[in-house]
């Protein structure tokens, strides 16, 4: 993009339709312009910020009509802190581009022929519905430019969230409406004792300060797990932080600190103290129960969690005489979920410790029919794993964000298991390795679901059957 382009401000451009990642597309002079926070139906004046000889991105600097699509958001944080950023569009509407995005994703990445795609499963819960969030303390508050222009000197200590593309930037969060149970109250309630009791907040910067980072875990019937980070080792002020914790929040379940001394927030690798009550929690589905530890991967939508299985399930139709690798398999969460339908359950996952909250979690639920292995997956699901074990009836695979590597696909085609079911939080890395699975794969059924409302993200089942073999 030439210089003279950046900052050049396109007037009245019609906002046509949502891409991906959130972005809305609109023209100018033949070229795609991608805008944030805005609506299909607006009409904007927008700064160009960015572009290429194809296209441009641009940010939304007034809006000359408002879409008739559009809703008031509700949360005063809407548009600051950089969560629920589909808080202005209605969620029918929302429900609506999801589905969309996986059409758009598949047709243009997979390639392949397609069933219809079925209508997005919703969320009857669209506010308060996760069940994990983490807030970071700070002592450099994001400051509105009203804040900025008074003059005032605003307290800038801060509980919250990270400013979009600000990592040293906090807003400091009143209410919140992703997580309910006592959330907002214990947030709120430590970072005013805090303040009265002068505690420092986290200097990212300098790498400084005793309050680092509150997480806040819960379960559908209101179990509460609480871990502050600490950025100091200092025994008088976590001491009197956890105790005020215990006397003011007495229903919280589990009540457990870490000291980090790390340049990172990340504690997988650090010591968890339990200050009072248990050192986990426990969550509940269709009867089985998931233990919770403070390290342990749980899908942060519990309710739409069960509705992702159930259509995993489904779409796997075990009759109790199958093998099944769940691959990427967690805490063994949808291995557990299936295991009473299949002859034997094998999960495999990067993380050990997971494996081993898996190993537990079967065990307290009385499965004997589940096996579980910790390892990189391109290394440990091969040749001679696979005699070892028997050879797969049924593949359920639930990779990250960036999807199998191509040894894992590779591997899945060797093994021509008459079925694959493939979880995916991100459609265009599922796409792609559908692409490269349709050599020996056809999609049969693909099924979106809602698990994060007032975003843009979506998750998506893909049922795979195994092509007839041409013996001619």
């Amino acid at each position: 993009m030439s210089r003279k382009m950046k900052n050049k401000v396109l007037q009245n451009l019609k906002i046509e339709r949502i891409a991906t990642e959130g972005k809305c597309v609109g023209h100018h002079e033949g070229k795609v312009v991608f805008v944030s926070n805005v609506a299909p139906g607006d009409v904007v004046d927008a700064r160009v910020t960015r572009g290429k000889s194809s296209f441009m991105e641009a940010e939304a600097i007034e809006i000359r009509e408002y879409s008739p699509d559009r809703v008031t958001p509700f949360c005063a944080h809407y548009g600051t802190c950089g969560g629920c950023k589909w808080q202005h569009i209605s969620y029918e509407l929302q429900m609506s581009y999801k589905r969309q995005q996986v059409v758009d994703q598949f047709q243009r990445i997979a390639k392949v022929p397609l069933p219809e795609i079925m209508p997005i499963i919703g969320a009857r819960d669209t506010r308060y519905y996760r069940n994990k969030l983490d807030f970071t303390f700070s002592n450099n508050r994001w400051l509105t430019r009203e804040e900025i222009d008074s003059g005032v000197d605003f307290e800038r200590n801060a509980l919250g969230f990270h400013v979009p593309r600000r990592f040293d930037k906090i807003v400091d969060i009143q209410h919140c409406y992703l997580q309910g149970s006592l959330s907002n109250d214990i947030r709120n309630a430590l970072r005013d004792f805090a303040l009265a009791e002068q505690l420092s907040f986290y200097d990212i910067i300098h790498q400084t300060g005793l309050l680092r980072n509150l997480i806040i875990r819960s379960t559908l019937d209101e179990q509460v797990m609480v871990i502050v980070q600490f950025g100091e080792d200092d025994p008088e002020g976590i001491e009197k932080t956890m105790q005020f914790l215990k006397e003011r929040f007495p229903g919280i379940t589990s009540l457990l600190y870490i000291v980090n001394l790390k340049k990172n927030e990340t504690f997988q690798d650090l010591d968890v103290h339990l200050y009072a009550g248990k050192d986990h929690i426990v969550e509940t589905m269709e009867g089985l129960r998931f233990k919770i530890g403070p390290k342990s991967f749980y899908q942060t939508n519990s309710r739409q969690a069960q509705r992702l299985y159930e259509v995993a399930r489904e779409f796997a139709g075990l009759t109790g005489a199958e093998t099944v690798y769940d691959l990427y398999t967690g805490t063994g969460t949808i291995a557990n979920f299936v295991a009473k339908q299949a002859k034997q359950v094998i999960g495999i996952e990067y993380v050990a410790p997971a494996i081993a909250d898996a190993k537990e979690n079967a065990r307290q639920n009385g499965l004997s029919n589940t096996l579980f292995y910790a390892g990189d997956m391109k290394e440990v699901l091969n040749e001679s794993f696979v005699a070892e074990h028997q050879r797969p009836d049924v593949v359920i695979t639930d990779p990250p964000r960036a999807g199998m590597h191509e040894d894992v696909t590779r591997t899945l085609l060797a093994l021509e298991a008459a079925k694959i079911v493939y979880v995916s939080c991100n459609p265009a890395t599922q796409a792609r390795d559908i692409a490269l699975l349709a050599e020996k794969y056809e999609v049969r059924r693909i099924q979106p679901v809602d698990m994060f409302p007032q975003t843009y993200h979506v998750e998506n089942v893909v049922l795979l059957e195994l092509k007839e073999h041409d013996d001619q």
